[in-house]
């Protein structure tokens, strides 16, 4: 199994705009950067290779790659246009997504418990997602919405109905047939012109096709985590899922 993991963002909801401030995944807890959190937990869950995609500020990116040691277990890709949307971002991976391996897929800016992601990655079926019924309602966070145990949504505005719902944390795991659909649909998009589109939406239409076997749910309420999109989430990431990261127990 391999990883594509997204960092190339400016993270301008964060920063207010701000381009002197650092790329996501290299914000600090308790003196370690997300990204080198991420590499430690899939390293322990036995990922052969993370596919990073860098962009903004990425020579800062690249360096704390040289001081974890992580050269030859981290292959960057750089997006250039990464103030585009995300979807081009996921189509600059496309040679991972097209490997014929395993993929789990990641945000590089969420602070999380390693058991969100080993629960994918042990995950018997093929394809797997998780999510969190625990959540703010609202437009922002992107939510998979489930009827009789299948997912009917997946999606920021949710046109469905459902009997389940929860936020993504923003991760998944892709079987190699998936993944290529899922590529075959980014490259159709950016191929059209279409590159203010979120990745979201190559997922979801992978997810909702008719010819999908049962995707594996997986809830994980009650699991700390947080996506880190805006000052707030980041103070309550230290306040807050810091200490619950240290404190929780299963």
């Amino acid at each position: 199994m391999q990883t594509i993991m997204l960092a190339a963002g400016v993270g301008a909801r964060l920063s207010n705009s701000d381009e002197t401030y650092l790329p996501k995944c290299l914000l600090p807890f308790d003196g370690q950067s997300l990204l080198a959190r991420h590499i430690d937990i899939l390293r322990a869950n036995g990922i052969t290779k993370l596919t990073l995609v860098t962009g903004y500020r990425e020579a800062e990116v690249k360096a704390e790659l040289i001081s974890l040691g992580a050269g030859d277990y981290v292959e960057t890709v750089t997006n250039p246009q990464f103030r585009d949307g995300s979807i081009v971002s996921l189509g600059s991976a496309s040679q991972t997504m097209r490997s014929g391996d395993d993929i789990l897929f990641m945000d590089a800016d969420v602070l999380c418990h390693p058991d969100l992601i080993q629960k994918l990655i042990t995950s018997v079926a093929d394809n797997a997602i998780n999510y969190d019924t625990d959540f703010e309602p609202g437009d922002d966070p992107v939510k998979l919405c489930l009827k009789d145990g299948r997912i009917v949504d997946f999606s920021k505005k949710i046109d469905a109905e459902f009997d389940t719902i929860g936020e993504w944390p923003g991760f998944v795991k892709w079987s190699p047939a998936a993944a290529r659909h899922i590529a075959d649909f980014i490259d159709h998009k950016i191929n059209q012109g279409s590159i203010d589109l979120i990745y979201e939406e190559a997922f979801r239409d992978y997810m909702l096709s008719p010819k999908v076997a049962q995707i594996d749910c997986l809830d994980i309420t009650g699991l700390p985590w947080i996506e880190i999109d805006f000052p707030e989430d980041l103070e309550r990431a230290h306040d807050e899922i810091l200490p619950a990261l240290k404190s929780y127990t299963r």
